[in-house]
Order: C-alpha cells, then sequence, then structure tokens
C-alpha cells in the first residue's frame, strides 16, 4: 500500500502546484495564472470558495506534492460537478498519480451527492495524452465546439455518470454468485 497520502492542499503547497502547472508543458502563463487564482482562493476560503482542492502527498521526504485537482459543484446543478484541473508531477506521469487523484475526486463527488462529473479539455496534439487518459478512465466524449479557444482548438467535454457506476457495483456485488443473467435494475 502507498504511504502517499491525498489531503485538501494547504498554503505551503502553492509553490509545488505552480511548479507542477509551470512544468507541464501545455498551460499558457495565463492559464497557469487562472489555476493559482482558484488555489488561492481555496487556501483564503476552503470550501467556501466553490472549489475543493487536493494533492497528493509524495512518500519520500522533501518530494513535496506529485500531483493535485481541483473540482467543485456546478452552479444552478443538483448534482452534477466540474472537475477544473487534475495536473500531475510531468516526472510522475505514467505513474498512477493522476488515476489516483481522479478516483479520489469520483468518490468525492459521489459522497457529496453528485451524479455526474464533466471535463473540459483542448483539442490541441498537447492534450492528446489528456484525452487518452479520460477515455481510459471511463470518460466519454459528449461535446465539443469547435474553434472554441481559438481558430484550429475545440473545446472537447468529457462526462462520466459516477452514482450509476456506484449502484451498478453494488448491486452486482449484492446478487454475485445467483444463477442467471444479473442486470441493474431500470432506472439506475
Amino acid at each position: 500500500m502507498p504511504s502517499d497520502r491525498i489531503r485538501p492542499l494547504a498554503g505551503h503547497d502553492r509553490d509545488d502546484v505552480c511548479g507542477i502547472l509551470e512544468g507541464a508543458g501545455n498551460f499558457t502563463a495565463d492559464e497557469v495564472a487562472i489555476a493559482l487564482e482558484l488555489v488561492d482562493e481555496w487556501i483564503e476560503l476552503g470550501e467556501e470558495s466553490g472549489y475543493l482542492t487536493y494533492v497528493l502527498d509524495s512518500p519520500t521526504e522533501g518530494d513535496g506534492v506529485l500531483g493535485y485537482v481541483c473540482f467543485g459543484p456546478t452552479p444552478l446543478t443538483e448534482s452534477t460537478y466540474d472537475l477544473y484541473w487534475i495536473a500531475v508531477d510531468k516526472s510522475k506521469h505514467r505513474g498512477g498519480v493522476g488515476k489516483r487523484l481522479l478516483k479520489f475526486t469520483e468518490e468525492e463527488v459521489l459522497r457529496r451527492g453528485g451524479r455526474l462529473l464533466l471535463v473540459e479539455t483542448s483539442s490541441q496534439e498537447t492534450y492528446g495524452g489528456t484525452i487518452q487518459f479520460y477515455e481510459r478512465t471511463g470518460y466519454e466524449l459528449v461535446g465539443k465546439i469547435t474553434d472554441y479557444y481559438k481558430l484550429g482548438d475545440d473545446k472537447l467535454i468529457f462526462a462520466k455518470t459516477v452514482a450509476t457506476a456506484a449502484v451498478e457495483t453494488r448491486y452486482v456485488d449484492a446478487v454475485a454468485g445467483e444463477a442467471g443473467r444479473v442486470e441493474a435494475p431500470s432506472g439506475i
């Protein structure tokens, strides 16, 4: 079991998060500034900011933050959440850090009564790994706005219904071993 942990972002994590964002290679200076504004709002206001912000700590003393995630309830919806930012130290890519942060986010959304998690990202080639990451983790491309960010840079919208997956898993676990075909009850 890994000794690293996911915990709420604290003020002393800001520099590590800034380094992760700047080192990612696909965020512009303006995007980094916006991400840090949300981090600062979280540090100042906590959950009242509307942004839930967590980090994954390194198990090794002095290695700092391996990645961070920022998400929150979507205004004017009953149970939809937006994933605003997820970023992993470039040296830790393909090491499971992003998956752990995303799984934590999905579980936290569900715990808070959420049902649907939305992710928006760019169609630029530098985001190819990001797009594949969402597809591999069960997110469906549900929308595309052509030339949204700039000419040739579309907004891609991915979605995952987190509540249905959890309910179906519990239902299948509950009836495992029974003869016949197992189907999730209708309406979930």
